[in-house]
């Protein structure tokens, strides 16, 4: 069972081929052996939130809220880190921010 903020390897299919590659995302909520998660690049011109080597990532990285799907948890391979509380809140004050426009 995987947590939120966990960020994770995990194998994703890309939705304009068919190839997958394992690449980091970080893990929004899990249910019924589905996980939704926000994927991270490290291509840092990305709109989203930061994520540093400080914090645990391998390079310094941006997380995409825009960019959230759902995977099985078959696909993810490991656990590489987790988010701070911070980091954590920060990314649940910029979902709220986001969806406001749902109302």
């Amino acid at each position: 069972m995987f947590k939120s903020g966990e960020v994770v390897l995990a194998n994703v299919q890309f939705t304009d081929t068919f190839e997958i590659k394992k690449r980091p995302a970080l893990i929004l909520f899990e249910e019924c052996g589905n996980v939704v998660v926000a994927g991270i690049t490290s291509n840092i011109e990305m709109k989203g939130i930061t994520l540093t080597k400080k914090e645990g990532a391998i390079k310094d990285s941006v997380i995409k809220l825009n960019y959230v799907f759902t995977i099985s948890e078959a696909m993810i391979e490991k656990v590489l880190f987790t988010l701070s509380t911070e980091k954590k809140k920060q990314i649940h004050e910029e979902f709220l921010r986001k969806l406001s426009g749902l109302k």
